[in-house]
């Protein structure tokens, strides 16, 4: 494609970009949402700190305009709710990581989704490319990632924030419109293997860490869901209540002692310990 058909393939492809706050625009957000049948969502998160993810930014694209909609501090959002689950269509690029961050910080389960890496999985057996790789197989367009660790929660956000977040959705529908044609029968296996992933980010954080040790005994299972109770409380990543070999340490020693002192040598938190004894004694 030579440098002309590039920029005019450029200029027809910028959409309107709205920069909005859910609390002060819900009206606006609602107004210009509530007929449209087919959504492009991604979502920039800050989870480093954190049992729940922080969800700072929803970016919504729509076939003309794009919202991006400043969530930092949000808890709930219940006309945003009302509008991603009536859609016909939520298009995503690995649904399960924002299915996982709308459902932990806003309980938004949205289950009508399609998405794209997956479809491409399906369609090229190339594994699962990065959204700026599928862009390009489908526009002359190479995206920029230098945005991709950017901290999300600090304000304001700077325009090379804003450009990153909103090229994240601005080829959503589009690529799925292309995707849809390309794949014919297996249309409806994208469909359902992107619910399903979308049914594994909408379940409790604890739920996909709990699978990862079934095949550990019922009191490991019991200490591990003990602390993940704790790090839920306080809204701490689970390691912060103490790491993980530690877990392995107490199995050891409560094989021989399973008293307050015995836990407590090893937690070394009064609170902590006796809450653990407690729980293991029930």
């Amino acid at each position: 494609m030579n440098l002309i058909k590039k920029f005019l393939f450029s200029f027809k492809r910028k959409k309107k970009i709205f920069f909005l706050n859910y609390k002060n625009d819900k009206k606006f957000i609602h107004e210009n949402l509530k007929y449209e049948r087919i959504l492009g969502i991604d979502t920039e998160f800050d989870w480093r700190n954190t049992y729940f993810p922080n969800l700072c930014l929803i970016q919504i694209a729509t076939k003309k305009n794009i919202f991006l909609i400043d969530c930092l501090g949000l808890r709930e959002a219940k006309s945003l709710e009302k509008i991603l689950c009536d859609k016909e269509l939520l298009i995503f690029h690995s649904v399960r990581s924002d299915t996982t961050v709308l459902s932990s910080a806003l309980n938004i389960k949205v289950k009508n989704v399609y998405d794209i890496q997956l479809a491409e999985n399906i369609l090229s057996g190339n594994g699962n490319l990065n959204y700026g790789s599928i862009v390009k197989n489908y526009f002359p367009v190479k995206l920029k990632k230098s945005e991709t660790n950017s901290n999300w929660s600090k304000r304001p956000l700077t325009k090379t924030q804003m450009d990153y977040a909103a090229d994240d959705v601005e080829y959503l529908i589009d690529i799925f419109y292309m995707q849809k044609k390309k794949l014919n029968r297996k249309f409806e296996t994208v469909i359902s293997r992107s619910r399903k992933e979308a049914i594994l980010g909408n379940k409790e954080l604890y739920v996909p860490r709990l699978k990862k040790i079934d095949n550990a005994s019922d009191l490991e299972k019991k200490i591990f869901l003990w602390r993940e109770k704790i790090a839920m409380k306080k809204n701490v990543p689970p390691s912060y209540i103490f790491k993980d070999k530690k877990i392995k340490l107490l199995l050891k020693s409560l094989k021989i002692d399973k008293s307050f002192e015995s836990i407590n040598l090893i937690v070394r938190d009064n609170r902590l310990a006796l809450s653990l004894f407690e729980e293991i004694s029930l």
